[in-house]
């Protein structure tokens, strides 16, 4: 039997897993990963590791991983994760958000009925959306109400109540992350990401304005290495069953990262509003409170939102 690895992740070559990726396998940690339909260039991603193509929708793969490798911690990223596609397409979101989600526990099951010695740490990426209407002019404790107001949310809800039950039912060792805002090279269709691309575009010529949302909302926005470190320590230290919210500090309005970019990029940005890009619904502030993460694990926010912005727009140069 091959010796079991340290770590396996699904959605591997999404932005967050591809650079968990690279962080765990440069820290000479024997990883795995799978991906479908992956939102990364698969040449972008330099880590010394197998990458598998597995469709979590279906068990079959899925049960075949961790039946092989028996990896001592799962971080289960794979997600249908963009609000506004879940609008087109709920029942897809469903399906591979809530699906997904319970065929990698009863993977986890199906290899302790032959070893009942397996007992893997597994990590599951739910988010913020889950708590919708409850997010007010507030931060959001782990206790507030889960109110959605999509699919995706709905279905991030579904993920982490199924994680719940099968520790409480079957004592699989899971954590609960509440994902906020997050970005970072490779992020796409978020506001960092948008503004980004086109932002270089402008520095080209090839576009004369930037178009915008809605520039009145305010978001924390977390670099991806922030929510890598504070994924990995929750492997370590979070209690078992816990749920933790994973946050940036500071809270920006929208058009403050117009006013940064032009810092960045040496001119003033023009800019329009397009009706196109205005959500049906848009929560006026997004803020965590991460002060649970930091009891359990020591965590703290290290890279700041301008560097992280920095580092967008010299992924986007350099594309």
């Amino acid at each position: 039997m091959q010796k079991p690895i340290d770590v396996f992740i699904t959605g591997a070559c999404g932005m967050v897993g591809s650079h968990m990726l690279e962080m765990l396998a440069a820290r000479k940690l024997s990883v795995v990963g799978s991906y479908y339909k992956p939102t990364v260039d698969l040449n972008e991603i330099k880590a010394d590791a197998p990458l598998i193509e597995c469709d979590v929708r279906y068990p079959n793969m899925l049960e075949q991983i961790i039946e092989k490798y028996r990896p001592k911690k799962i971080f289960h990223l794979a997600a249908q994760s963009y609000p506004v596609v879940s609008w087109t397409y709920p029942n897809e979101t469903m399906h591979t958000n809530a699906n997904g989600t319970i065929n990698v526990f009863e993977a986890v099951k199906k290899v302790r009925e032959k070893d009942s010695t397996y007992d893997p740490m597994v990590v599951v990426a739910c988010s913020s959306a889950q708590y919708g209407a409850s997010i007010k002019d507030t931060i959001v404790t782990e206790e507030a109400a889960f109110l959605p107001l999509h699919p995706y949310g709905v279905s991030k809800v579904a993920q982490d109540l199924l994680s719940y039950q099968y520790f409480v039912n079957d004592g699989i060792r899971t954590i609960r992350a509440r994902i906020f805002n997050t970005t970072g090279p490779r992020k796409v269709n978020d506001v960092v990401s948008d503004f980004s691309s086109r932002v270089v575009d402008i520095e080209k010529g090839k576009l004369k304005k930037l178009r915008v949302g809605n520039l009145t909302t305010r978001r924390a926005i977390l670099d991806v290495s922030d929510l890598i470190n504070a994924l990995v320590l929750l492997s370590d230290k979070g209690q078992p069953g816990e749920a933790y919210n994973i946050c940036g500090e500071k809270v920006f309005l929208m058009a403050d990262i117009i006013k940064m970019m032009n810092q960045i990029v040496g001119f003033d940005i023009q800019y329009e509003q397009d009706s196109a890009l205005m959500r049906k619904t848009d929560e006026p502030i997004i803020l965590g409170d991460t002060q649970k993460l930091k009891d359990a694990t020591g965590w703290s926010q290290q890279v700041s939102f301008e560097d992280t912005i920095k580092r967008v727009i010299a992924y986007y140069r350099a594309k």
